[in-house]
Formats: C-alpha cells, sequence, structure tokens
C-alpha cells in the first residue's frame, strides 16, 4: 500500500496546520506526524484518513482518495478513544472482522493474538467503563490492527502508557507495517519519533 500527498495542506479556519506538500509513504514505513498540544495533528490525520476534507490537494490510498476507499482498508485509532460502551474488550476488537464476515474460527483466533500481543488477554471479558485509560488505548490499537487494514492512522496511541505498554504498541504497529500497512502516527513523544520511520512536523 501506498500513501500519496498530493498538494495535500490543512487549515482551520485562518489558521494553517501544514502548508501544501507532496508526500509518499510506502507500505511497510511509519510515518509520525508531529507536534505540540494544539498544534493540528487530530485534524491533519483526520484528512489523511479521509474522515475530513483537506484544504488543499488530496490524500491517495493506492491511487484512491482516501474519503472514497472502502472503510475496512483503513484503522483509525481516535483521540479521546471510542469504544462501545456494551461491548467487551474482546467484542470490541473483534468488530472489524465481524463487519467483514470472517468466519468464526478465524475471529476467535486473531482475537486471541492480538489480545495476547497487547497484554490484554485477561481483560478480554470486561467492558471499556472498567479499563483505565491506557487500557482503553490499547483496545483501540487492537481494534484498529485486526484487519489488517492498509492504511493504519493512529492519534497518539501512546499517549496514556508506560514504557513498556508503549513498546508493545510500538511492536504491534511495526508488525502492522510489515504486513504491508502505511501507518502514520500523531505524536509529542520525541522518543516514538524517533522509533518511526518518517517524520513530518507540525509548527502551527
Amino acid at each position: 500500500m501506498t500513501l500519496r500527498l498530493d498538494g495535500f495542506g490543512v487549515r482551520v479556519g485562518e489558521r494553517r496546520l501544514l502548508e501544501p506538500l507532496d508526500l509518499t509513504v510506502e507500505d511497510g514505513v511509519i510515518l509520525a506526524v508531529v507536534g505540540a498540544s494544539g498544534s493540528g495533528k487530530t485534524s491533519v490525520l483526520a484528512a489523511l484518513a479521509g474522515l475530513a476534507p483537506p484544504s488543499d490537494g488530496v490524500a491517495l490510498v493506492d491511487d484512491v482518495p482516501a474519503d472514497v476507499v472502502d472503510r475496512r482498508r483503513i484503522g483509525v485509532v481516535t483521540q479521546p478513544v471510542v469504544l462501545a460502551a456494551t461491548l467487551t474488550v474482546e467484542e470490541n476488537v473483534s468488530l472489524p472482522l465481524q463487519a467483514s464476515g470472517h468466519p468464526d474460527e478465524e475471529i476467535d483466533s486473531a482475537t486471541e493474538a492480538v489480545l495476547a500481543q497487547l497484554r490484554l488477554d485477561r481483560l478480554a471479558g470486561r467492558l471499556p467503563a472498567q479499563l483505565s485509560g491506557g487500557q482503553r488505548q490499547r483496545v483501540a490499537t487492537a481494534r484498529a490492527v485486526i484487519g489488517r487494514p492498509r492504511l493504519l492512522v493512529a492519534d497518539e496511541p501512546t499517549s496514556e502508557l508506560d514504557e513498556a505498554s508503549r513498546d508493545r504498541v510500538m511492536d504491534v504497529l511495526r508488525i502492522a507495517a510489515g504486513y504491508g500497512a502505511a501507518v502514520v502516527i500523531a505524536t509529542h513523544d520525541a522518543a516514538i519519533a524517533d522509533a518511526c520511520d518518517q517524520r513530518l512536523i507540525l509548527t502551527g
């Protein structure tokens, strides 16, 4: 998968968050969108994922505009995290595969594997209200990667995590990249940005 930005720029009102630019993110690559709190990272990621229109240009996923790509091909971790309140951790994580009509055995196997990777297996039966903020972040990451999306966009996926949990999340995102996804994460953490392959720095 290739994410290609063609004259892509973002502004909110009169405030320019990202000047128009051309950039290619190949499959297997993790791009960090770096900036301080309030710099506009969330708005930029929303436009990259096709959830909001860019102010200029276009984001292309395999040469198709992101806003018309099959949503099952794009995994998203939002900030704040949004989970289905009445579903357990296991049920939340398996939702993308359920929606795609995968066989039950395949869903069970994939869900078990990603829960174990993110140390969530002991929480599988809990509801979101019974989780800490960091645990909810890991659940959202598991849900975003389980369907092996072609583009994975994650907004501050490590912000509430301790060092060990941050490392596990980054390992899972690196595995997703290894499956052929282009991965874009927003972060204000210099160590996380250093672990990525490319950087896009917001100064607004």
